[in-house]
């Protein structure tokens, strides 16, 4: 019984030893297939999902496109504008004491007195926009006013075209000139500029600085944004945008996304000469009733009743009050005979109403008037010394209401004829002493040329002082009489050559021929 109790003892101690192992087995088996399983899944997580979407690289989208296309339609009709404008004489005048004669008068021809004073030269750039296929452009005034010669490029031509002046208008700084090409031109079309509306997209073309073919974008920022606000004409009513506009777009139109021409670059609010976000452009209904009377007439009439009157005293509410007067614009200027003299109108009165529509803007009353046929009249509401009377006014044209402002606008008209009578040369008679002065025969016959002006058909040419001319189109100068002849025979667009002797002051003498075609009135 004893041994059978220790045997059994002895056997339970070997189970628990061999439980013991296998339990630690079981335990190190688990620690390790724990250790490979996470590797596992780390590794399988690194890899590509069969269930997970690639993403593609999207196709590009060109969110511009409105605007690229606007621009191939346009853009060949716009035109870079280079004007030049001469001041002074092309002759100096002061002369030196104790020279003699011969030594005066190349003095006083040649500028080799350094104290005198020749031509200053001054050159501006603009833009401007083709609006026929005949070449017909419409531009600023101020760009090519006091021009001697106005050059064009158009989009994409080697060629510079001398442009002539059609006509101008002073008072909405709107010119029209022209040039003349071998080929139909492309032109933009113009729009509706009263269905703008402030927050529509519009794009500004132009030279701006001379960076031709420059286009800018913006949005309407403000309409009728009266001439007198920014201290131009009344006859300026302006489409203000905040698309850049700086110098050299002055001329160049401002277009809608409709690809029309909605306005024409004129003007820019700005402390230092560059852009500061806010530009004007006239708007294309005004521009248009201006080409058409410039191509037709060389000149816009407009219809006056001889009074002037303060913008800024429209909205003086204070004004009106004392004067008895709801709202209205106040007479300060009656021209003596003019027509609202004759119906009694005087400086002080209130004008409130033209033909029965209140005036609340200077515009109220000048639109109506400007667009009712010189002699025709309107029908005026207005308050005289606190009472309220009426009166019909007739209309007369404005050049003879106030003449002294008419100014240039009258330019020459696209038929004019009118020849240059020196293309910019300036010539006296070779004398004998000139000539053996300039060791020349002294029988040599001719006229000296003493003066060329710059941008001239003459310095087209190449002609210098000291150059005599001897011939003109084969037939001979031999004095100035000769020469003013065959000046006078000269006619726009035919070819001229002269023959002329160059001394270059050793005694050789130079025959060149210098040929040309007479420039358009205007060029």
């Amino acid at each position: 019984m004893g041994v059978q109790f220790r045997e059994l003892m002895t056997w339970i101690g070997h189970r628990k030893i061999f439980a013991g192992i296998l339990v630690a087995f079981t335990l190190g088996l688990g620690i390790m297939i724990g250790t490979l399983i996470p590797g596992h899944v780390a590794a399988k997580r690194s890899a590509p999902g069969d269930s997970a979407a690639m993403i593609p690289i999207p196709d590009p989208v060109n969110l511009s496109n409105g605007f690229s296309t606007i621009i191939n339609h346009v853009e060949p009709a716009v035109v870079n504008i280079s004007t030049t404008q001469v001041f002074g004489s092309p002759k100096g005048t002061a002369d030196r004491k104790g020279q003699d004669s011969f030594q005066d008068f190349f003095n006083r021809f040649f500028k080799q007195n350094p104290g005198s004073e020749g031509p200053e030269e001054e050159k501006s750039l603009g833009s401007g926009v083709i609006v026929d296929r005949k070449g017909y452009i419409l531009t600023n005034d101020h760009v090519i006013d006091g021009a001697t010669k106005i050059e064009v490029s158009v989009d994409s031509d080697p060629t510079h075209y001398s442009a002539r002046v059609i006509g101008i208008d002073k008072q909405t700084d709107l010119a029209v000139i022209k040039i003349d090409a071998d080929r139909a031109l492309p032109t933009a079309r113009l729009g509706n500029s009263d269905g703008v509306k402030v927050g529509d997209w519009v794009l500004a073309f132009g030279s701006p600085f001379s960076l031709s073919g420059t286009v800018t974008a913006g949005i309407v920022s403000a309409r009728n944004r009266a001439g007198a606000d920014i201290g131009s004409s009344q006859f300026q009513n302006f489409i203000q945008t905040d698309a850049a506009i700086n110098p050299g777009n002055s001329g160049g139109p401002l277009v809608n996304l409709a690809g029309e021409v909605i306005g024409v670059n004129t003007a820019i609010y700005t402390g230092s000469r560059g852009f500061e976000g806010v530009g004007f452009a006239l708007p294309s209904n005004t521009a248009i009733g201006v080409y058409n009377e410039l191509v037709t007439e060389g000149r816009v009439t407009r219809g006056s009743i001889g009074i002037r009157f303060q913008e800024d005293q429209v909205h003086d509410a204070l004004l009106h009050k004392q004067l008895n007067a709801p709202y209205g614009v106040v007479v300060e200027l009656v021209t003596p005979g003019g027509p609202a003299a004759k119906a009694g109108i005087q400086a002080g009165d209130v004008i409130t109403q033209v033909n029965r529509h209140p005036v609340h803007a200077g515009t109220d009353l000048i639109d109506p008037i400007v667009q009712t046929p010189i002699g025709h009249s309107v029908e005026l509401t207005y308050v005289h010394n606190g009472k309220t009377e009426n009166a019909s006014v007739g209309v007369a044209d404005m050049d003879k209401v106030f003449p002294d402002e008419a100014g240039d606008d009258q330019a020459s008209s696209p038929d004019a004829e009118a020849i240059p009578s020196s293309f910019g040369l300036h010539v006296e008679p070779l004398t004998a002493e000139v000539a053996k002065h300039l060791q020349m025969s002294v029988t040599q016959t001719g006229v000296i040329v003493t003066g060329v002006d710059p941008a001239s058909f003459a310095d087209d040419i190449q002609f210098q002082e000291r150059d005599v001319i001897v011939a003109i189109n084969h037939a001979p100068i031999n004095n100035m009489e000769d020469y003013k002849q065959a000046i006078a025979k000269l006619k726009p667009g035919e070819d001229v050559l002269f023959k002329v002797i160059h001394p270059d002051g050793t005694g050789e003498q130079f025959t060149v021929f210098k040929t040309g075609t007479i420039p358009q009135p205007g060029k």
